[in-house]
């Protein structure tokens, strides 16, 4: 296998070179042979049904038909057959609607058989490996493929040929408000903006620096700094830890209060250690309580 091929991800490799998928004798298109390029009338290729992506960049669209009208097809569109002159397109959606745009009749491709899940599974792998999704599709896509094609995370990881952390890091992004989901799809922000905001709980405040991030630019440095500083959480004072004044110690305090004809307060904790608080109510009274402790 090649570094290409392998690239793809073991799911979408196997199908693609497994024999039961290939046309190996005469189809009623002609004749192929495992491996062949089959060149189809655009006319018979209808949309594949689970394609991954919705939107299609019309400048990046003619800027391919462009190309086709000079170069042609470089790499084959993937289509199942449906029936008589009937084809399902698989893999290659945006080369097709390209090459309708440059004015082909006729699109070379690769004939498989699949079924609806092997479509699904081969429709989302090609287009996470091979089209520029923005993070939120690629989100979309591997949640597909944990949902409709029942794979587990390891599982997904090996079929697009990245690692967990990676995978988890995308389908995140899905718990994240719409707003926030809807910057990322129309890349107002990066994944790098929206990661960061995955870090806070309060939807109010992931939109508030959402629309901080797009009204002042902010990098995702900037982003990261903002969120480490709200995650840290002021240190709650320390209680402290009072103990019951010893019966002979409230004697004295009643004392010295009624000496000084004030309000004496006494606090002791479990060491031992306290304080005594003598209250005034003028700067004559403070004097004269200085005065009488002096002279002692």
């Amino acid at each position: 296998m090649n570094p290409k091929k392998k690239a793809l991800g073991r799911g979408l490799s196997a199908i693609l070179e497994s024999p039961e998928t290939d046309i190996t004798s005469k189809d009623i298109s002609g004749d192929f042979v495992a491996g062949a390029i089959a060149s189809l009338p655009i006319e018979q290729i209808e949309s594949n049904p689970f394609q991954p992506r919705e939107e299609f960049n019309p400048e990046a669209l003619s800027e391919l038909a462009e190309s086709i009208k000079e170069q042609g097809i470089i790499q084959p569109i993937t289509v199942r057959k449906m029936g008589y002159d009937k084809y399902q397109l698989i893999s290659g959606e945006r080369r097709l609607k390209a090459s309708k745009l440059a004015g082909l009749t006729e699109i070379p491709c690769y004939i498989r058989i699949a079924n609806d899940q092997q479509m699904l599974e081969m429709a989302l792998v090609e287009n996470i490996q091979r089209e520029s999704l923005n993070a939120l599709e690629i989100a979309i896509s591997y949640q597909r493929l944990l949902d409709e094609c029942e794979l587990t995370q390891e599982e997904l990881s090996q079929r697009v040929g990245k690692n967990r952390t990676t995978v988890t890091n995308y389908l995140r992004l899905l718990k994240l408000p719409a707003e926030v989901q809807v910057a990322v799809r129309d890349n107002k922000i990066t994944m790098g903006h929206a990661r960061a905001l995955i870090n806070i709980d309060d939807q109010l405040t992931q939109t508030t620096i959402l629309r901080n991030i797009i009204l002042k630019d902010l990098s995702v440095r900037e982003v990261e700094e903002i969120v480490r500083n709200l995650n840290r959480q002021p240190a709650a004072p320390q209680e402290k830890q009072t103990v019951s004044i010893p019966e002979d110690i409230e004697n004295f305090r009643d004392q010295i209060a009624g000496k000084f004809n004030t309000k004496v307060n006494v606090s002791m904790n479990n060491k031992g250690k306290g304080n005594i608080v003598i209250n005034f109510g003028s700067q004559k009274q403070l004097r004269s309580i200085l005065e009488e402790m002096i002279s002692r």
